[in-house]
This record gives structure tokens, C-alpha cells and sequence, in this order.
């Protein structure tokens, strides 16, 4: 059983908002950098958002700069992924997952993942 449990995926519009939720009830948070990736339907898991233990580090990938935010609550170990601006090409199963170390947007750096909340963007 995955310890950790994504949640807050659903349908919206095209330029809609959603906030997904990321709960690491098992982990002591303050160790672990927090990445989030997607994969859409034919694709390749991609990285979206990583954001390092103390918080200090950002990064996104391009695609979703200046549209998604990542954020975390490391006493209540948990993190989430802020999205605004969704497009059609934003469709995907949304991950989280655990980096020891780097805060790291790489689909093979995590030791930890969740199971994946679907996010569907229709008009």
C-alpha cells in the first residue's frame, strides 16, 4: 500500500484551477525533496514541480512556469501543487513523490511515489 495518497483531481475547464494534494502521513518531511510528475494517455511521465525540504528551492518545468505553484506544510507532511491556466494538454495522471536529496524534476530520482490523482481539463 502506497504510503503516499495524491488527492484533489478531477474535471475542469479549459483555464480552470485546481489544487492537488499530496499526504505523507509515513514520512518525517523535513528530509525528503517533493517532485511532482504527470503522465498523459501514449506518454512518457514527465516532471511538473519539485520543491526542496526547507522550501528554498522551486523548480517547474516549462510548460507549466507561471501557471502552477508547488507549496508544502512539512508539520502536517503534506504538499500541494497549486494549478491555474489549465489547457486540454495539461490531461494527465498526477503524481507525487518522495526525493532523497536535490530537489529533482528526473522520473528516476524518486524512491517514493504515490498512485496518481487524474486531472481531466474538457470543455
Amino acid at each position: 500500500q502506497s504510503q503516499l495518497v495524491e488527492s484533489g483531481g478531477g474535471v475542469v475547464q479549459p483555464g480552470g484551477s485546481l489544487t492537488l494534494s499530496c499526504s505523507a502521513s509515513a514520512f518525517t518531511m523535513d528530509y525528503w525533496s517533493v517532485s511532482w510528475f504527470r503522465q498523459a494517455p501514449g506518454k512518457a511521465r514527465e516532471g511538473v514541480a519539485c520543491i526542496s525540504p526547507g522550501m528554498k528551492t522551486k523548480n517547474y518545468a516549462d510548460f507549466v512556469r507561471g501557471r502552477f505553484s508547488v507549496f508544502r506544510d512539512n508539520a502536517k507532511r503534506t504538499a500541494h501543487l497549486h494549478m491555474t491556466g489549465l489547457t486540454l494538454e495539461d490531461t494527465g495522471v498526477y503524481y507525487c513523490a518522495l526525493v532523497d536529496g536535490l530537489c529533482s524534476l528526473d522520473p528516476q530520482e524518486p524512491i517514493h511515489w504515490g498512485r496518481g490523482t487524474q486531472v481531466s481539463v474538457s470543455s
